[in-house]
């Protein structure tokens, strides 16, 4: 199994570390290709995203660093090195109305990858978005009290609607932690097993299928503690295998010690799912590798 992550974040989003820091770090833990998806730009004041000026910098910055294979010294390996292959991403926040296309990025900026996520439901006017994501599981529920009357099966409809329209009206690569509704829920809400909750996420794999778009299995919720299941969970995963379409194993690091954080762990799941091939990107596009060593 080739060890590969595409979904990380630097200190040009909501990251800790510039992407020279996360490179090191993926030297030391042995992954080979480590793709940077720092939150695009969105028309408002927040605490995560990329500023509008910020964009062609951290794309130069990235690309400073993937000249093909980019083998750097470090003290973690000794007078050894290695090396570790960079690609340029980007995580496009999918708001109705508000932002950029994703072909904007496509066209205006040298980007090798895109993946398509929904941290922030709409809910009529611009300034209704539910932010669903984040440590303080507060601000999800208040969310849905002031924008859904706690009403969560809209609320949660109203989420997979807006990913079924981001697929709908976008080109991506991967879809991110496509069901992070879940997140702060644990349960409380409403159960992942639920017939009505199991029809809008099947409804969205088929046009995942359809789009030929890859799913992200995301780590992070586990690893932070914010979920007690994988971003999907195991049901949504055997649908998944069912339908075969194509995965990517991502841990959504946000530090660089996080970059293949509990990637062992979840390829023995994967394979007792029964997968046995998941994605990774080279030079000449998309490709499978086996899950197995």
């Amino acid at each position: 199994m080739i060890l590969s992550n595409f979904h990380t974040h630097t200190n040009f989003s909501d990251g800790s570390d510039n992407p020279s820091v996360y490179v090191q770090e993926a030297i030391r833990l042995g992954v080979s290709t480590l793709g940077f998806s720092d939150h695009s730009p969105l028309p408002f004041e927040n605490t995560f995203a990329l500023r509008e000026e910020k964009v062609k910098e951290y794309c130069d910055s990235i690309i400073s660093l993937k000249s093909g294979s980019v083998c750097l010294s470090t003290p973690h390996i000794g007078d050894a090195s290695s090396g570790v292959e960079v690609f340029l991403g980007l995580e496009v926040d999918y708001i109705p109305g508000l932002g950029y296309s994703f072909a904007y990025f496509r066209e205006n900026f040298p980007v090798d990858y895109l993946i398509g996520s929904v941290h922030l439901v709409r809910n009529g006017s611009p300034d209704d978005l539910w932010f669903i994501d984040g440590p303080d599981p507060s601000t999800y529920f208040n969310g849905l009290e002031t924008l859904f009357g706690n009403d969560i099966r809209k609320g949660v409809t109203a989420y997979y609607t807006q990913i079924n329209e981001m697929l709908e009206s976008n080109r991506m690569d991967i879809i991110g932690h496509l069901d992070k509704i879940k997140m702060h829920n644990r349960g409380k809400l409403f159960r992942d097993e639920e017939p009505w909750y199991k029809a809008l996420v099947w409804e969205t794999l088929g046009l995942i299928r359809q789009k030929g778009i890859i799913v992200e299995v995301n780590t992070r919720g586990i690893y932070k503690k914010r979920c007690d299941s994988l971003f999907p969970g195991l049901e949504i995963l055997h649908k998944i295998r069912e339908m075969n379409i194509p995965i990517v194993i991502s841990s959504d690091a946000h530090k660089p010690p996080e970059i293949s954080m509990l990637f062992a762990e979840t390829s023995r799941l994967l394979l007792d799912v029964g997968f046995r091939e998941i994605m990774t990107l080279t030079p000449a596009g998309w490709v499978t590798t086996s899950l197995i060593n």
